[in-house]
């Protein structure tokens, strides 16, 4: 059975495709996405607490160097694909980097199943996120140098500030802070607000994503082949990649499906605005189609359990 929270998602595509007048309002939208953010960051910050830090460092070197290089392998497949060198930078980073809101429905989807993971797996959101960005960027400077050697100029200063304190990160890693500096007991008293109602706060979440991702499915037309090709294809290659890089780590079976899916996501919220900054010339709504409109509704409603199963097999 579809988990209740993919529900909600199917329904807001549905009152997008039917032309119903069901709206989130704005401010609403912006609150749960803040909310989602550091309850995932404080839950994983709580469970590092518990824990030293030393023996996760091969995780967070593995998970960064696996953000890092996924644009790397995407770009010339993108470019076979013959998009131009800017929209395959800005597509491949936003491939490399990924989606908190899909990581948050694996979750779910493993508390369902009762299949355990590693509690501080937040902390593998939080340190691949920006690795893809970065890589995206020097693509895009490699590819689009002029005649005289000389790329388009990039604000670093203003881009490493949009990448590294902008919303999703900083309310990850502020999240992930708090919670192991606070621990178990400290987060004692916010418990009933960023702990409990999470699921149900993500399912509202995933209803306003289905009135988006319903309007954004007029767009693959326009776009053609490729974006169906990345938007469905790319991600389970993804998938299998991160898997292996879970099971080199010896994570347990939740843990390799988590690592999966992540790498099988795409952002839409970081690296639509990273892009925009150091990528100008990408068509952002390309890249948005296909991360939002195509890859995270297949993701959760069919990658997911695919992921899972792969793990499953992979760890038994």
């Amino acid at each position: 059975m579809i988990d209740v929270v993919v529900l909600f998602f199917l329904l807001g595509v549905f009152a997008r495709l039917v032309k119903s007048d069901l709206r989130l309002p704005q401010a609403l939208y912006e609150t749960l996405s803040i909310y989602l953010l550091l309850a995932i960051g404080l839950k994983g910050g709580i469970e590092i607490s518990k824990q030293p830090l030393a023996a996760l460092a091969p995780q967070v070197i593995a998970t960064m160097a696996l953000g890092f290089a996924i644009p790397f392998a995407l770009f010339p497949l993108l470019r076979k694909l013959k998009l131009n060198s800017a929209d395959s930078a800005s597509l491949a980073a936003h491939y490399g980097s990924v989606s908190v809101v899909t990581f948050a429905v694996v979750v779910a989807a493993l508390a369902r199943a009762g299949i355990a993971h590693e509690s501080h797996a937040p902390l593998w959101v939080a340190v691949m996120e920006a690795p893809g960005l970065v890589a995206g960027i020097v693509l895009a400077r490699w590819s689009m140098r002029d005649d005289a050697g000389r790329g388009p100029a990039t604000h670093w200063a203003r881009l490493a500030h949009d990448v590294l304190f902008g919303k999703s990160v900083l309310l990850l890693m502020g999240g992930l802070a708090i919670g192991a500096v606070a621990g178990d007991a400290g987060t004692a008293p916010i418990k009933a607000v960023f702990i409990d109602p999470f699921k149900g706060v993500l399912a509202l979440f995933l209803l306003e994503l289905g009135l988006v991702a319903g309007a954004r499915l007029s767009e693959v037309r326009r776009f053609g082949g490729p974006v169906l090709v990345v938007g469905l294809l790319v991600p389970p290659l993804l998938a299998v990649a991160g898997a292996m890089v879970g099971v080199l780590l010896g994570l347990s079976t939740g843990g390799v499906a988590i690592l999966a899916t992540l790498s099988a996501s795409a952002s839409y919220i970081a690296a639509p605005t990273a892009m925009r900054i150091a990528v100008p010339q990408a068509n952002a709504a390309l890249s948005i189609t296909a991360a939002l409109g195509i890859t995270f509704p297949f993701n959760i409603v069919l990658g997911i359990p695919l992921y899972i199963r792969l793990a499953q097999a992979l760890t038994t």
